[in-house]
């Protein structure tokens, strides 16, 4: 399997140390802490890439700063396992380059164990956010 970036591998970790409904309850825990969409972004949703897989209204913003991309997600309060992958992804790929992003495995959840406690519809949500 390809290396995640340190910080996305540190999550997928603390995930591997929880058991059962632990790892849903940290992934709502995370959706707490999903960052509100930047002022500046807030006029332009309209120009965010969506993620049309998912269920939940999901919309992406990638800002590229030198190479090193920071990423905006605005994800529904009312779809918390949703918002908390987006926190994942956020934290996780905060500062990486789109070369370490394209490698970044589409299924990389299956080692968190998340497919043990989210359906596969979520899952394949989860891959379509990544992709």
């Amino acid at each position: 399997m390809d290396e995640l970036p340190s910080r996305l591998q540190e999550i997928v970790e603390d995930f591997e140390y929880l058991e059962g409904q632990e790892k849903l309850e940290y992934l709502l825990e995370l959706s707490e802490s999903l960052s509100p969409l930047p002022e500046w972004l807030l006029e332009r949703r309209d120009s965010m890439d969506e993620v049309h897989e998912c269920m939940t209204p999901v919309f992406i913003f990638a800002d590229n700063k030198d190479g090193s991309l920071h990423f905006h997600f605005d994800i529904p309060r009312e779809s918390p396992t949703v918002r908390g992958f987006g926190s994942i992804l956020q934290r996780g790929l905060d500062g990486t380059s789109a070369q370490q992003v394209s490698a970044v495995p589409n299924e990389f959840y299956l080692q968190m164990g998340l497919q043990k406690v989210l359906s596969g519809q979520r899952l394949n949500g989860i891959g379509a956010i990544l992709a």
